[in-house]
């Protein structure tokens, strides 16, 4: 698991990277058949045809990997018969294959590997990479990923590549873990969560090189509102180049640095113990 360079042969290949993909265990297999589904691609645009998402088109087609998020098959064991890649996510999948001839996609966390056994239940399992179980029988101070905010629903946390999430403690039907950004959050310890650290963790150190690779990803060129004319954006305009005249702000004029974007009347405002540290015109706040 690692980053390869380019020879530089060209302007877009000269400091370029990709993974080298050395966790995948069948570069020539394709994904099941079973498991996935037609991506439909949208351009940004809402029923009505209008653009909601800017700089969105293009890109490679590719399908849709259906991933178990739930880990809902319980006390039956599965083998992991592959490491594939995914374009859709940063991280590797696992395609596991049950007992009962069942197959089924999750995310690959380091150390998961073909041949490797894993197992879903609510008691009894030993915390192994791999396995999933509620947060109230994982020991406090494992690395935990793909974690469940409500019982059943599915797992909404850490789900990136490299990243992970630590059980801090528990009390009261509640368990403490500390997410990637610094935040220390409540979740009910009910809900559940995969053992371990998601792979490819060198995937952040991946130069692009060139503008075209972007593209491949389906994002298309992001225009600054400075260049733009005064009806289109409101930084736009000016004799010359200025310096925007005005601190910084999106088309529809919200302010771009500094603001506080979470609505203070979410209803889950209240599990979060400590805020993650933000970086605001260049000192850390809480």
């Amino acid at each position: 698991m690692g980053v390869r360079f380019y020879k530089p042969t060209s302007a877009g290949r000269r400091g370029g990277m990709v993974s080298d993909f050395s966790e995948i265990t069948d570069r020539k297999k394709k994904p099941e058949k079973s498991l996935v589904v037609p991506y439909k691609k949208t351009g940004g645009r809402n029923f009505q045809g209008k653009i909601t998402s800017r700089h969105i088109g293009g890109g490679h087609k590719k399908m849709y990997r259906l991933i178990d998020f739930k880990r809902n098959k319980d006390n039956v064991t599965g083998v992991v018969t592959h490491i594939e890649y995914d374009p859709n996510r940063t991280c590797r999948i696992a395609l596991v294959q049950y007992e009962d001839g069942e197959k089924r996609y999750i995310l690959a966390p380091e150390g998961l590997a073909a041949g490797s056994k894993i197992m879903s239940a609510n008691d009894g399992l030993e915390p192994i990479v791999g396995n999933c179980m509620p947060l109230e029988k994982i020991p406090t101070g494992t690395s935990v990923h793909n974690v469940e905010l409500q019982p059943g629903r599915g797992g909404q946390l850490c789900r990136s590549a490299g990243v992970s999430a630590v059980v801090n403690a528990r009390e009261s039907g509640w368990a403490q873990i500390t997410l990637p950004s610094g935040e220390v959050r409540r979740v009910p310890s009910s809900c559940r969560a995969t053992i371990g650290v998601l792979g490819n963790g060198e995937h952040m150190n991946i130069v692009i090189g060139k503008a075209g690779r972007v593209r491949w990803m389906g994002k298309r060129p992001y225009v600054r509102g400075s260049a733009m004319n005064p009806i289109a954006h409101p930084m736009g305009g000016g004799e010359g180049r200025r310096s925007g005249g005005r601190h910084p702000v999106s088309p529809t004029g919200k302010l771009a640095k500094g603001g506080r974007t979470r609505n203070p009347r979410k209803t889950s405002r209240n599990a979060i113990v400590r805020r993650r540290k933000s970086v605001r015109y260049g000192q850390l706040k809480l």
